[in-house]
């Protein structure tokens, strides 16, 4: 039994696809000239109208709106901040210590 590669298309053969769908106006025959299945086209579409330019990001790699990218930015930034902060409440602690080593000049 043989089983069929699985075909993937790059960012821009999408993109591409959804806009002449959008301007011939009629997806299942641009999806035949293209050699897909109008199926596959009718979802690029449906995710281009949600993502927009955020649409089709590659593998693996979540699809979010702008705001939604921000949003997850942020939440890093606040992660790193905090990070930050204990690392030096810890050193400021560490170097407090008056453990008889360091003189008060």
């Amino acid at each position: 039994m043989m089983t069929k590669q699985r075909t993937y298309y790059d960012r821009e053969f999408k993109q591409k696809a959804v806009e002449l769908s959008y301007a011939r106006g009629n997806a299942k025959e641009i999806a035949e000239e293209l050699g897909i299945r109008p199926e596959l086209l009718y979802r690029w579409r449906r995710e281009y109208e949600k993502y927009q330019d955020n649409s089709f990001p590659g593998k693996g790699k979540p699809k979010m709106t702008d705001l939604e990218k921000e949003n997850a930015r942020l939440q890093k930034e606040l992660r790193d901040t905090k990070m930050e902060r204990d690392i030096l409440k810890k050193a400021v602690s560490i170097f407090s210590r008056s453990d008889g080593k360091s003189t008060n000049s």
